[in-house]
């Protein structure tokens, strides 16, 4: 499985990749929405791991524009912000499941 993974943090990006890459998954890691949107734009990806506060461009704001370029490779959130208003507001957007910071590896 091709996942695009869009995280700012480097330590847990480091150890989401590595924990996929030793699932067999291979793995393009962007630390920015802008990034992500253009990576996405040109490269076909089985799913995407979405931060929601990223640089450049939000996951909001990530999400809206994938899915309004036709990306329908499922996308998993994964965010330190748990209100129901977020998870609500972005799972409308098309993203497909919200997982909440801090997260055993082993949830993904």
């Amino acid at each position: 499985m091709r996942i695009l993974l869009v995280e700012d943090n480097p330590d847990l990006g480091e150890a989401v990749e590595n924990r996929l890459r030793k699932s067999g998954h291979s793995v393009e890691w962007v630390r920015d929405g802008l990034a992500a949107v253009e990576v996405a734009g040109h490269d076909a990806f089985d799913a995407v791991l979405l931060d929601i506060m990223l640089p450049g461009q939000d996951g909001f704001a990530v999400l809206r524009d994938l899915r309004r370029r036709g990306v329908d490779a499922p996308v998993l959130v994964v965010t330190a912000r748990s209100e129901i208003d977020d998870k609500v507001g972005i799972l409308d957007l098309g993203a497909d499941d919200y997982l909440v910071k801090p997260f055993d590896l082993r949830e993904l």
